[in-house]
């Protein structure tokens, strides 16, 4: 398998497809089964929220080793319409499409580390990573 993939995304078959791609990744990289399912969970949301404010956009997922140890970075990236309160975008409980998901703060929870960029009208990315403990 491959240790970049991207997944184009604009459909709900897309997201399952982005969620299965990311397991197989991160079994690949040898995360146990709670890990592949945080990681999943995350991919999930993360392109869960393309298609919902965007329509349409790209999810990479990348196998990284550093240090001796091993991780895996999703990318998820739009050109949509960008997040105007990047500060209440990140408050638990916070919904600009009334949805119950985990938003972004329960992504940042599930992961390792977390990084969003947004430009209002340009779109917006967010790099996630979660490493190997071993």
């Amino acid at each position: 398998m491959a240790t970049i993939e991207h997944i184009l995304i604009h459909s709900d078959r897309d997201i399952l497809l982005a969620r299965q791609k990311g397991r197989a990744m991160g079994m690949l990289a040898g995360f146990v089964s709670t890990d592949l399912t945080l990681i999943a969970t995350a991919i999930s949301e993360l392109a869960r929220n393309i298609l919902l404010y965007a329509r349409e956009g790209e999810v990479e997922l990348h196998l990284i080793q550093e240090d001796r140890r091993n991780g895996m970075v999703i990318i998820a990236r739009d050109q949509g319409p960008g997040i105007h309160d990047v500060e209440r975008a990140m408050q638990d409980g916070f919904s600009t499409s009334g949805g119950l998901g985990l938003g972004l703060p329960g992504v940042k929870r599930l992961m390792d580390s977390f990084e969003l960029i947004s430009v209002p009208g340009r779109g917006t990315t967010v790099q996630i990573s979660k490493w190997l403990h071993k």
